[in-house]
């Protein structure tokens, strides 16, 4: 097989996987696909809720088939046992006599064992194949597992200067329809949802992904230090989706109970200049799983996101419309004095959405976290 047939079969595995994200935490979006003489033999991707795993779909697909086929897989294949067999196992099972790979699993489970067994049952195995493109879909689970937090990603909507509502407070709509719905496809493959509890209590939000037909909701996020909000939208929702509160020691007890009986997931988190431990949120939010993060505000909660040095990437929907100094500004006070400690980012997309311009930032490597 020539390297553009790996190529081209590995591109078509990265699409696969990629219908995973936001649907198959807290096991990584994995696509594999399984050749033989120029034929697809089978497909599959993980499936949502985190199994069957994506070799194992395409075996059951291909069948007898695999047996001397070559199969792409976006991540190294697993070789420990958990709620399911090892995928590394399933492919030696099966016979197939090549394995091409796009990135080494850093799971310290994995971490080059899956390779290593696939090599000593005698199968020829390749790694590396569209390495960078599969690491930008995987970012979210390589950052889970290399740091132990999810990857965050940063929504700014706003208006053409930097106002995200007017100094009454009315802020719907300042971006078009195509941009909302926009943003609810880009909830939809993050494992969660962010807010601080002034958004939660001001906007009475949902935070569920709305209009693009039945598909599993991401968790609700909340981080809101005295879970003092409103049991609005949130806890009239909590059928539709996971509701997570992150709060401090300084939550009431009957506050505590109340979100816990309604069905809420609660985390406690130190608290640090009267708000809760951000990297301490996002440590607790990545060990229960989490690999992905959408935050969409408020401005307090984004600017010491970005403070910390927590945020990866930014996203910036822009309308054409301009409201003033007295609007509500879309970050809050990061206290810079200098512009050399002002967080930068690159510049990697960006396109209209209607009226709207849509911009996408990834964090510069100097300021990462």
């Amino acid at each position: 097989m020539t390297r553009d047939s790996d190529a081209r079969y590995m591109s078509q595995a990265l699409t696969l996987g990629r219908r995973g994200l936001g649907r198959v935490w807290p096991n990584p979006a994995v696509g594999c696909v399984i050749t033989k003489r120029g034929r697809v033999l089978g497909r599959g991707r993980t499936a949502d809720g985190g199994r069957p795993h994506a070799e194992t779909e395409a075996l059951a697909m291909a069948g007898a088939a695999a047996r001397g086929a070559t199969a792409h897989v976006t991540l190294e294949p697993c070789s420990h046992h958990g709620k399911t067999p090892p995928c590394a196992d399933a492919l030696i099972a099966a016979g197939v006599a090549r394995v091409v790979v796009a990135v080494h699993d850093p799971d310290a489970r994995v971490a080059g064992r899956g390779i290593e067994a696939l090599r000593d049952a005698g199968i020829e195995v390749e790694t590396g194949m569209l390495r960078v493109r599969a690491e930008t879909d995987l970012a979210g689970y390589l950052m889970n597992r290399r740091v132990g937090r999810p990857r965050v990603t940063l929504k700014l909507a706003s208006s053409f200067d930097g106002r995200i509502a007017t100094a009454t407070g009315e802020s719907r709509w300042i971006t078009g329809p195509l941009a909302r719905r926009t943003v609810h496809a880009m909830r939809a493959r993050h494992d969660a949802v962010l807010v601080g509890a002034g958004t939660a209590r001001a906007d009475d939000p949902a935070l569920t992904v709305r209009g693009l037909g039945p598909m599993p909701q991401p968790v609700r996020v909340v981080a809101a230090r005295r879970l003092d909000l409103p049991e609005g939208r949130l806890a009239e929702t909590l059928d539709q989706g996971p509701l997570w509160l992150c709060h401090g020691s300084e939550a009431t007890g009957d506050r505590r109970a109340a979100w816990r009986d309604r069905g809420a997931r609660l985390f406690e988190c130190p608290v640090e200049h009267r708000q809760v431990d951000l990297a301490d949120m996002l440590g607790q939010l990545g060990a229960a799983g989490l690999t992905s993060v959408f935050c969409e505000g408020g401005g307090t909660l984004a600017s010491a996101l970005l403070g910390a040095g927590l945020v990866d990437e930014i996203v910036g929907i822009t309308a054409g419309v301009a409201l003033g100094a007295e609007g509500t500004p879309a970050l809050g006070a990061m206290g810079l004095e200098a512009l050399a400690d002002a967080p930068r980012f690159d510049l990697i997309e960006s396109r209209p959405l209607g009226p709207d311009l849509m911009h996408r930032w990834q964090v510069q490597r100097q300021s990462a976290a």
